[in-house]
């Protein structure tokens, strides 16, 4: 079997719901990270092979294969196919475990994975809410209903779930969400996003260009503070979870390129990391979110590590309660989880997020010279990916 290579990562900074990215067509968006994989890897376009990439809501601007849409926007040339996956937040982490496993074939030699999401122009629940209004029905078949009768599937609902199986307090989940601010703070002075950040041009949902590039992560509240944390409401009466302690709504696109022995060969290039392990498992679709438990675990068992093996961990911060969850249920250490901040403080750019996540772990790990790193995230359905690199 082929091994499976990073030979390069790149992610647009996040951007605010109608910030400094919301003027950029999702395609469009997608396309500079796509150039920015030509530009970092050296790679002559034609040698890509395919283009997988990860979107949520497949509606819109965001429709009709997004991801060939994303290949026409950029310098790749027509003859390069693309196709658009959907594992709700995992989509572009399952883009990579897709790439991976081609080149591993042998089947291609050079596949770029990549993920996008406009939440300012394609809000989030749009592909439901809109046909729902259309008289169009529901994703929620009659046997479906029937098997989970009465249930109404909520991340919000499974996020207080979460808190209150593993017993983590409102004060807990505020203050892991003010670490999460101090950590994107203290990497985004210190430079360390530099590298994974593919500087865009901002454009506001207004329409204006400006001549500045978007280099810096729009969401960091670099004066967050305990106590603004603490007086954000409740999302529901009685519970715990808060916009404060949940992820950002962003705008954002990111991407890796993936290559086998043969790929590295026709490149001429060293590779950043392998794809060391990879898998998906799906879990409780009520609670939803604590997938990640059991996928690591799972993961651990079969790549034959340990969690002490792992220097460092991503653990997509959708609500405070997921990671907090992760660390207390694995006994983890809370040193080596989400070393430069997650998505309360950098945002969540849903399907975008996986290759997201994948790029500051490549380059977290080359920056504090760690071996082996972990990335999971919780999705929709009550499914999680686990992918483990081995930085090279």
């Amino acid at each position: 079997m082929n091994e499976a290579y990073i030979v390069a990562a790149a992610r647009t900074a996040g951007g605010r719901r109608n910030g400094r990215l919301s003027g950029w067509h999702p395609a469009d968006l997608a396309a500079q990270v796509i150039n920015a994989l030509l530009d970092r890897s050296g790679a002559d376009p034609t040698l890509v092979e395919d283009v997988i990439l990860g979107c949520v809501s497949q509606i819109g601007e965001q429709s009709t294969n997004i991801a060939r849409n994303a290949v026409l926007a950029s310098r790749l040339p027509e003859s390069v196919p693309a196709t658009s996956v959907d594992r709700q937040c995992g989509s572009s982490q399952q883009a990579l475990h897709f790439a991976a496993q081609a080149v591993m074939s042998g089947s291609m030699d050079c596949v770029i994975a990549a993920g996008v999401e406009s939440m300012t122009r394609v809000p989030m629940g749009s592909p439901q809410i809109l046909p729902a209004k259309a008289g169009m029905g529901s994703y929620m078949s009659p046997q479906m209903q029937a098997r989970y009768p009465g249930i109404e599937f909520s991340q919000f609902s499974g996020a207080e779930m979460m808190a209150r199986k593993y017993q983590l307090s409102r004060d807990q989940l505020d203050q892991y969400a003010l670490l999460s601010h101090q950590r994107a703070m203290a990497a985004t002075q210190a430079g360390r996003f530099a590298d994974e950040i593919v500087p865009v041009q901002v454009r506001t949902a207004a329409g204006h260009v400006v001549e500045e590039m978007h280099v810096a992560d729009e969401g960091i509240r670099f004066d967050a503070t305990l106590e603004g944390i603490r007086s954000v409401k409740l999302l529901a009466e009685g519970g715990r979870i808060t916009a404060a302690n949940a992820s950002q709504v962003c705008d954002g696109a990111s991407g890796v390129m993936v290559v086998n022995a043969r790929g590295l060969k026709a490149l001429g290039v060293q590779p950043l990391a392998r794809v060391h392990h990879m898998s998906v498992l799906g879990h409780d679709p009520v609670i939803m979110l604590e997938a990640p438990v059991p996928a690591t675990e799972r993961a651990l068992k079969k790549a034959g590590m340990k969690m002490g093996d792992i220097d460092l961990y991503e653990v997509n911060e959708a609500f405070a309660s997921v990671p907090l969850a992760w660390l207390q249920a694995l006994g983890a250490d809370p040193a080596r989880l989400n070393v430069n901040g997650g998505a309360i403080a950098l945002g969540h750019p849903l399907g975008g997020s996986g290759t997201k996540l994948m790029a500051t772990l490549v380059y977290a790990l080359r920056q504090r010279q760690g071996r082996y790193g972990l990335q999971t995230m919780c999705e929709g359905g009550g499914m999680a990916n686990v992918t483990i690199i081995e930085r090279l």
